[in-house]
């Protein structure tokens, strides 16, 4: 799967300008925080967030996009740094303010266990006062499956469940698609 992502972000800026609805609600969060982004590809949300005064840590497997971030990170002296890692080794949950997991979940047959480990793990490991911000593609089962995961403790507390259309579009392959999405933050 690296590999295919390595390959993906040979197009810089793949995915385009993070989520309005995902600026928006950092923007207006009383302190800004030290964040890592889980999956974080080339950094589309943690420049965005570093940018706007949070302190960012983007952890992916693929070296490509993590080496795209860190220049963007270096040209414009934010506070973000990028780690090429596997996130479901990563432990140190209990370091950040928030944990921000943009569209890595898809609870597919082959990934849904892990994925729901996961969300436990963290959930787990979170500080009180920590949020947890979901987006996630709202097709199938999946926002199902993802409540269930995270209210297995009942111990958080529901902040936003926002659903919002996300506009892809891949002017290279001349590809465009509209997707139903949800921003699901929890606070421990």
């Amino acid at each position: 799967m690296t590999e295919t992502y390595d390959k993906y972000y040979q197009t810089e800026n793949l995915f385009g300008e993070p989520y309005p609805e995902l600026i928006h609600f950092f923007a207006h969060l009383p302190s800004k925080g030290k964040v890592v982004d889980l999956g974080c590809g080339q950094g589309r949300d943690s420049v965005a967030l570093a940018r706007i005064g949070f302190n960012v840590t983007g952890i992916d497997k693929s070296k490509v996009g993590i080496n795209q971030m860190n220049r963007i990170c270096q040209n414009e002296n934010l506070t973000l740094v990028g780690k090429v890692e596997d996130i479901y080794e990563f432990n140190e949950f209990d370091k950040f303010d928030i944990i921000l997991l943009d569209s890595i979940f898809h609870f597919g047959k082959k990934d849904k266990r892990k994925e729901i480990e996961l969300i436990k793990k963290i959930v787990m490991n979170i500080r009180k006062g920590s949020l947890i911000a979901f987006f996630i593609q709202d097709t199938g089962e999946k926002v199902h499956i993802l409540n269930q995961s995270i209210n297995f403790q009942n111990s958080l507390k529901r902040l936003t469940d926002l659903k919002f259309k996300y506009s892809f579009e891949d002017k290279e392959n001349d590809h465009k698609s509209v997707t139903d999405y949800r921003m699901i933050v929890v606070e421990k």
